[in-house]
Order: structure tokens, then sequence, then C-alpha cells
């Protein structure tokens, strides 16, 4: 009976809250942003469950991804916003190839990069932090630390305000957005669902192996809508299985992944030899490797749109 009674008093306490298990399953948004009264409030609401999702991708705090977005974008009111779908302010630089549009920064003129939409602003941005060679070192640091990270980013000189540390941090705390920090893209209620094929899917495209992953070669016509279509997978998700961050057209005879790619090649495959018009990004396809493994491996190589021939590229 006093077992019994035990029992009884530990589930009270289950329903009550006094008990939590480890792996409790947190649901919603930070409860400071919850019932969303301000145009700051509704931009976090809308948006934290992009920010997870791209922190499970990048490993960069989603805190830190939300608070730049609304110090650098005014929380989608700015108007290079308006202009260029631009939330982080990020300069085009000599390697973008994309849209620009002209604006006025720190008492002169600059070019920024211009999106199509916010959601391709915000993936730009992480991948912007995870190839540059001056953040690296942020990476070092654990998820949770956005106070290290937002030192790290003024250090690393992504602005020229002596204060953006203390800017982050502080919208970081006022709407609770480390909270955030700890999630996983599932607690966000995005659409992360296992495998990613739809119950029922049909797909007529023959599929291919390589390094143990699934993959098809792409024939004429084929986009990443009709093959997310085709696969029942989300086109978002298609995009990020192949490394493709911004607009880009698939070419007959591209290999498409259909699952992520690994963090090395095979046996037995240590080295590439670059031969002319290959990049990185090529050769990661080749292999199954993801792109960011690739730099990680070959940082001589990281900021090469075209690689020369003989280059050698280590592999695993």
């Amino acid at each position: 009976m006093k077992n019994i009674g035990i029992i009884l008093v530990l589930a009270a306490l289950l329903i009550t809250g006094c008990v939590s298990s480890k792996r409790t399953k947190v649901q919603g948004p930070p409860a400071k942003i919850a019932e969303a009264k301000t145009d700051v409030e509704r931009y976090l609401l809308k948006y934290y469950p992009v920010a997870v999702e791209l922190m499970e991708e990048h490993k960069i705090p989603a805190s830190i991804t939300l608070a730049q977005a609304v110090l650098e974008g005014g929380a989608g009111r700015s108007k290079l916003v308006a202009d260029a779908n631009n939330h982080f302010g990020i300069k085009a630089g000599s390697r973008w190839k994309g849209r620009t549009v002209t604006a006025y920064d720190n008492g002169k003129w600059c070019e920024f990069r211009a999106y199509k939409n916010t959601l391709e602003s915000y993936e730009d941005h992480s991948n912007f932090l995870f190839v540059n060679k001056r953040y690296k070192f942020l990476f070092d640091l654990k998820i949770t630390d956005y106070k290290g990270w937002a030192k790290g980013l003024k250090k690393a000189g992504y602005a020229e305000d002596k204060e953006y540390d203390k800017k982050l941090i502080r919208i970081i705390e006022r709407y609770g957005l480390n909270e955030l920090d700890g999630y996983t893209s599932d607690m966000a209620g995005t659409d992360r669902s296992g495998g990613d094929k739809a119950d029922g899917y049909k797909a007529d495209k023959k599929i291919l192996k390589t390094n143990g992953l699934s993959y098809v070669v792409a024939d004429d016509g084929d986009t990443f809508a009709s093959l997310a279509r085709e696969f029942g997978i989300s086109e978002r998700k298609l995009k990020k299985y192949n490394d493709i961050y911004r607009e880009r057209q698939i070419q007959e005879g591209d290999i498409i992944y259909l699952e992520k790619k690994n963090n090395k090649a095979g046996r037995n495959q240590e080295f590439h030899t670059a031969d002319y018009g290959e990049s990185l990004h090529s050769i990661s396809q080749k292999y199954g490797i993801r792109l960011s493994a690739i730099y990680d491996m070959n940082p001589q190589y990281r900021d090469y749109a075209r690689l020369k021939k003989g280059d050698v590229i280590r592999l695993r």
C-alpha cells in the first residue's frame, strides 16, 4: 500500500508540474513573444521557427539570428528589407553573383545583397557566417552561449557599431530568445518529418546510390519544385540536401541528393584532382559530401569560385 501511495504522489506532482522529466518537450515560442502585442514581437513570432531550423542545420544560435534580424533589419521594417528582402544588412561583395541594391550606410553608398524573399535572406545569412573564415572561431562556442556569439560577431567586424554586442544581448534578453537555443525544429513546429517521404508517394525516376546515399540524375526540364513533388520532399529541404542557398536552376545531368549528404567520402576515396570548371560544390555533389565538410577539409580553397586543373581536394 505504501508503494501505491508513493506512485500516486509522484503522479500528482507530475500533473502539477512540480516534477519534470529530463527530456520535457518544449512547445511554442518563448513566453515574452507569445502574445505578440508589438511589431517586433509579431516578427519574432513569425520567424522564430525558421531560425530554429537553421540553427539545427548550421549551429548558429537561433537567438543570435533573430536578434541580428531585429537590429539590422528593424524586425522587417527597414528600407533594405522593403527594397531587397535583406534582413541582415549583408553587403554584396565581389563574389556575390545575385541581384544588388544600393543603400546609404555609415556615411557612404554601398551595394547590398538582394533576395527574392525573407526565407532566402535567412538562409543566406546562416550560410554567410558558416562559410566565412572570419567567423569560424564562433562555431567552437556552445550553441547556448549567446553572449559569446554576440561578442564574437563584434570582434569579427560584422558591424561597425561599437555597442553591437551589447545591443544584441539586450534584444535577446528582452524577448527571451535565448530559450530557443535549446529547441529543436519539431519543438518549434517546423516541418522536419522523419525521412521526408510523403505517404503514398510514387517516383518514376530511377534512384541511384553513392556513398550510401540516394540520388537521382536530373533530366531536362526538372526543377527543385518538380523533384520535390515527385519524391515527397519539401523543396526547401531538397535544396538544403544539395547545398543550394540561393536561386539556381537545375541542369540536365545534375546529381540531386534525396537525403542529407555525409561528412566524408567513402573508403579508398581520400583525394580528388580537380579538372577545368570544377568547384568545391560540384565535387561535394560527385562524392556525396556536405559542402561545409569540404570547406573544413580544404580551407585553402574556401573562397575559390572555380578550382584550377590539378588542385588536389581532400575528401576524408
